[in-house]
């Protein structure tokens, strides 16, 4: 086991991981309003009071806040960074009321919001097709060559030399598609297709429950059905490829986060395992201390989380002003002011919620807290 690395360390990683990320975040924002010709008052990294800025020509205040946990752009016409629109437009001339963000048609509103968290999994996509590009890519043939000690896949009757074609009624080709449908599921029946001296057989198979230690002695609870494949072959991949396989690898682990929240409101996994920004800055200081490598490969999965996040139908998130959008679409007419303001002050109390409880499950999975 690994040293955990000093708090020099991490502070480091989590201000070169969270900072950059937050920008580019907004900067998606930013730059696909001013696009529809909407004014930018503000331009934030960080929340709270202003530590330092400058305001450019256009009169956007360009600022670092004092509590480094996100940021925002707040929009002409918006009265809050959570984009709950003002109800004081008066004295607003014709062509100052046409840079507000709300007088905007909704597929123009809709796309400024999106492009926050689209940023982000673009980044995501960006790194990933680059390690591509310049690692290739592992093929190995999805078929079974040994088990593990108890393993539950040959306790339900899988044989060395089947093939497996599908998992949970999704088609596999390469033997690294399978953990994408296994993992993340620890104690779950699943049916597993193989096909078996030119016989196609369907065998349920219960994940086991294997909770597993990284080289920090970080621990996470998994899914494991026990079964080795045959020695991968490391294949170069060209620059369109290695971008649709950067496309289907973020996309998985977007399927992976939607999973365990869905696992998290039906009691299969604890709360426990949510982790805030103490854990991101322990692990991207643990990342960091590997090398670059790690660190960036590190960033694009929190840049994945933050674009899942975000997407999340919350009041007060990007994915909350989303679904306003929808219910707008559907209504010809948008919710009424009143009932907007009281859905985002819903949503922040709700994100305010669960960063206090996650923020209590860092402090104490610290060793001089018990954990």
């Amino acid at each position: 086991m690994i040293a955990s690395p000093s708090l020099l360390t991490m502070l480091l990683g989590f201000v070169l991981l969270l900072g950059p990320l937050v920008v580019l975040h907004e900067l998606g924002h930013y730059l696909v309003g001013r696009f529809f010709g909407i004014k930018a008052d503000a331009f934030s990294v960080g929340f709270g009071k202003e530590l330092a800025g400058f305001t450019d020509r256009r009169g956007t205040r360009w600022k670092l806040s004092a509590i480094p946990l996100g940021g925002y752009v707040q929009f002409a016409g918006d009265m809050n960074p959570a984009s709950a629109p003002s109800a004081m437009q008066d004295g607003l001339t014709p062509e100052e009321r046409a840079q507000t963000f709300h007088v905007k048609p909704l597929w123009q509103r809709a796309l400024v919001v999106l492009a926050g968290p689209m940023t982000n999994l673009l980044c995501a996509v960006a790194i990933f097709a680059a390690f591509n590009l310049a690692y290739g890519r592992v093929v190995a043939v999805p078929e079974v060559q040994g088990f593990s000690a108890d393993s539950p896949a040959e306790q339900a009757g899988l044989r060395v030399g089947d093939r497996i074609v599908a998992v949970s009624g999704n088609e596999v080709s390469n033997f690294n598609e399978i953990p994408e449908h296994v993992v993340p599921y620890p104690g779950r029946t699943i049916p597993i297709a193989v096909v078996r001296e030119g016989e196609s057989l369907v065998i349920p198979v219960t994940i086991g429950v294997s909770v597993e230690q990284d080289r920090f002695g970080n621990e996470a609870r998994v899914g494991r059905i026990g079964i080795a494949g045959g020695k991968g072959e490391i294949v170069p991949v060209g620059l369109g490829e290695s971008v649709q396989l950067g496309v289907d690898q973020s996309l998985s682990i977007m399927r992976m986060m939607g999973a365990g929240i869905i696992q998290i409101f039906t009691g299969e996994r604890s709360m426990k395992e949510l982790g805030g920004p103490i854990k991101i800055a322990k692990y991207s200081g643990e990342q960091l201390s590997l090398g670059w490598a790690p660190f960036v490969g590190f960033a694009a999965l929190i840049s994945i989380n933050l674009a899942f996040i975000n997407l999340l139908p919350i009041p007060g998130l990007d994915g909350g002003h989303l679904a306003f959008y929808a219910a707008e679409a559907v209504r010809r007419k948008p919710l009424d002011l009143r009932s907007q303001e009281w859905a985002v002050r819903t949503g922040v109390a709700l994100v305010l919620t669960v960063m206090l409880i996650v923020t209590i499950n860092d402090l104490a999975s610290l060793p001089f807290f018990g954990g």
